[in-house]
C-alpha cells in the first residue's frame, strides 16, 4: 500500500500531469456553476465531482486528496455560498479522494470496482461525515436529516456508478491513444 501512495505522489513530478490536473480543476469549477441542482438546502445534485474522479483514477489517492482539497478551497474562494469556510467539507473531499484513488488507481475500469468506491464514499463521506457537519453547523439533529440524505444517496448510487463507469471508460481509451501515452510517465 505504501508503494501505491509513493507512486501516486510521483505522478505530480510529470508536467503533463500537472497541466491535466489544472484542466480538470477548471472543468470542475465550470461544472459546479452550471450543473448543480439544489433539491433542499442540505441536498444538492451535481456533476462537479467527475473531474475529481478522473484525477483520482489517473493519479491515485495522494494526488486525489491534495487535488480535492485545493479544488474545494478554490471553489469556496470563487463562490462562498453557505457562510464561513469549514474544513470538515475539505476533509470529506480528501477522504473521498483517498477512497476512489485507492480503489481505482492503476486498475482496469470495472463496474463492480466503481460501485464499491461509490458505495463506500456515499456511506462514509456523504451519509456519515457530511450529515454530521450539516448537523453541527446548522443546529439540526443528525437523525432528522439523515433519512433524506440516505434516500438521495441510494437513488444516486446506480446513476453515479453508471456515469462514472462511462466517463472512466472513455478516459482509459483516451489515455491509451499514442498522443497521450507519450506524455505518461513510464510505469
Amino acid at each position: 500500500m505504501q508503494k501505491l501512495y509513493l507512486d501516486s505522489f510521483k505522478e505530480l513530478k510529470v508536467t503533463h500531469n500537472l497541466v491535466l490536473c489544472g484542466l480538470m480543476a477548471a472543468l470542475a469549477v465550470v461544472l459546479n456553476y452550471t450543473t448543480s441542482i439544489y433539491i433542499t438546502p442540505n441536498i444538492r445534485i451535481g456533476f462537479s465531482g467527475l473531474p475529481n474522479r478522473v484525477v483520482e483514477y489517473l493519479f491515485g489517492p495522494w494526488v486525489g486528496a491534495v487535488f480535492g482539497a485545493m479544488l474545494d478551497i478554490l471553489k469556496y474562494l470563487l463562490k462562498p455560498d453557505g457562510g464561513a469556510f469549514f474544513f470538515g467539507y475539505t476533509f470529506n473531499v480528501m477522504a473521498a479522494g483517498v477512497i476512489y484513488g485507492f480503489i481505482l488507481y492503476r486498475k482496469p475500469v470495472r463496474i463492480w470496482r466503481i460501485l464499491i468506491a461509490e458505495f463506500l464514499t456515499k456511506a462514509i463521506v456523504n451519509c456519515g461525515l457530511n450529515t454530521l457537519w450539516l448537523a453541527l453547523l446548522n443546529g439540526n439533529a443528525f437523525m432528522a436529516i439523515l433519512p433524506a440524505r440516505v434516500i438521495k444517496n441510494i437513488i444516486m448510487l446506480p446513476i453515479d456508478t453508471a456515469i462514472l463507469f462511462f466517463t472512466l471508460t472513455f478516459v482509459a481509451k483516451l489515455m491509451n491513444m499514442p498522443e497521450f501515452r507519450r506524455y505518461r510517465r513510464e510505469k
